[in-house]
């Protein structure tokens, strides 16, 4: 299916094992200079509400040229529908913590013991990330008290080298960032390999290694006490990759022509507003008028003097309202559409919808967070490789990665009266511990079932004393 040929990554990486440093610099410098971030950066510019609208310029035409004007009226109000569509999309598929789970109750325990709430919170920041940049890279690591651990690394800081054509097998990463040298500014980069990292700064126009790191290059991490301390290499590339979707490209790019025509119309809206007057005044017989003394009688005295054959006639300006909210509510729609998300100002569903009509509210964001997952699960397995590679190093046990199940749970609006009569109708039918995990007052399944099984205990205590009390009570010889 792939041509034999080998690419030119696959080039520099043989380079590599024949001369490093030579390559490296070469690859390093090739690899930034035609690194384009400019979507990435996009997409994170509308999520923080700084819209195209926000840098517009108004020009005005002077003598036939075309020359910036800085005294007319130029409103530029950017609108949060990315934000608002990424965050509900971030919510819906990670507000409730991802549950993972092994047949091997010691790995579940490890797992919530080293990944825990910071997960949760990081889990939250890789769709948001993922959903404005196309991609977002997690590095796990092993940190200086030799403790499995995890740091979120931004896309635009990342480039990866494949050694496949198919682009699933990381060669390299380069990691490059700004960074302080000896007072100066300057551009630090990160080279790791599946066994070390190499440490290089820029310094006139190249990339030079890092005087400031002693040891270069490293081992991935250090491992032990004392004498006993040992480098280690994973043995793959620690960086793991967080898809948005098959093409890598950020929700943006969907609606973005939309939320940009929604800008320049609202506040092309105001500025006609805030230049508008209400009335215009046509002056008749008035050619030789002074028009500011005019506008000065007007505005001061409320009247004017004119003479026999002079007049004034007023007309009046009106914007076109209903045809402005009509233009304005498809946009919206059409953000939400090709956005795939949530309306929820939308009243085609009344007051109390129905179970059948918030899943089809939803759909649109189901799909598309759906697509999230099936690109966040395979970057999850790796990571649970990482934890049990680490886990086996340390000494802590034998554990198979593949073993881990990860569970999303949705958060969504639900119609709760509708579901509770469905779990009480659901009695006798099906398991009580399926009726629990459906209900929707039930956030802990197993805290559920052990509240119940308490209160039965409380029951059968309250009970016993009556049914001894019974029993004496019926005792040959004894009166009731």
């Amino acid at each position: 299916m792939y041509p034999n040929t080998p690419t030119e990554t696959e080039k520099l990486a043989a380079q590599m094992q024949k001369d490093s440093a030579t390559a490296h610099q070469r690859l390093i410098k090739e690899y930034i200079d035609n690194h384009d971030t400019s979507k990435m950066a996009e997409g994170v510019r509308y999520y923080e509400n700084e819209n195209d609208i926000t840098k517009r310029v108004q020009y005005a035409v002077v003598d036939d040229v075309k020359i910036v004007d800085n005294e007319k009226t130029n409103n530029k109000i950017p609108h949060g529908w990315h934000k608002l569509l990424v965050d509900q999309k971030a919510a819906y598929l990670v507000g409730q913590p991802i549950n993972f789970s092994a047949d091997d109750e010691k790995l579940t325990e490890f797992i919530n013991e080293y990944l825990g709430e910071k997960w949760d919170d990081t889990a939250n920041e890789l769709v948001v990330a993922a959903s404005n940049k196309g991609k977002e890279w997690l590095h796990p690591f092993i940190d200086e008290d030799g403790e499995f651990d995890f740091m979120q690394i931004p896309a635009e800081q990342c480039i990866p080298v494949y050694a496949d054509k198919r682009n699933r097998k990381l060669a390299y990463m380069i990691r490059y960032y700004p960074h302080v040298l000896v007072d100066e500014e300057t551009i630090r980069v990160e080279l790791s390999d599946d066994k070390q990292v190499w440490f290089y700064v820029k310094s006139n126009g190249e990339y030079i290694p890092d005087p400031s790191v002693e040891e270069n290059p490293q081992s991935h991490f250090y491992y032990g006490a004392g004498k006993n301390m040992k480098g280690y290499g994973w043995g793959r590339v620690p960086f793991i990759k967080f898809r948005n979707n098959e093409q890598e490209k950020g929700d943006l790019a969907y609606y973005k022509q939309s939320i940009d025509s929604f800008d320049k119309r609202v506040s092309d809206n105001q500025n006609t507003l805030d230049e508008i007057q209400e009335l215009i005044t046509i002056l008749k017989g008035y050619d030789g008028t002074d028009l500011g003394e005019f506008q000065r009688n007007l505005r001061y005295y409320k009247t004017i003097k004119v003479d026999s054959e002079g007049g004034v006639d007023t007309l009046k300006q009106e914007m076109p309202i209903a045809s402005i909210d009509s233009h304005l509510d498809r946009l919206r729609e059409s953000i939400f559409t090709f956005g795939f998300g949530v309306d929820v100002g939308t009243d085609k569903f009344g007051n109390s919808p129905s179970g059948i009509a918030l899943e089809f509210l939803y759909s649109l964001l189901d799909l598309k967070a759906s697509t999230l997952e099936r690109k966040f699960r395979p970057a999850l397995q790796e990571l649970m490789w990482f934890l049990c590679e680490y886990l086996s190093i340390s000494g802590k046990g034998e554990f198979d990665y593949k073993e881990v199940d990860f569970t999303f749970k949705r958060t969504m609006m639900v119609n709760e009266l509708e579901i509770a009569d469905i779990a009480q109708k659901s009695a006798g039918i099906i398991s009580k511990k399926t009726i629990l995990a459906n209900h929707p007052w039930v956030d802990d399944l197993q805290q559920e079932m052990k509240r119940i099984e308490e209160e039965k205990e409380a029951y059968v205590d309250l009970e016993t004393p009556i049914k001894q009390n019974k029993v004496n009570n019926n005792e040959p010889g004894k009166q009731s």
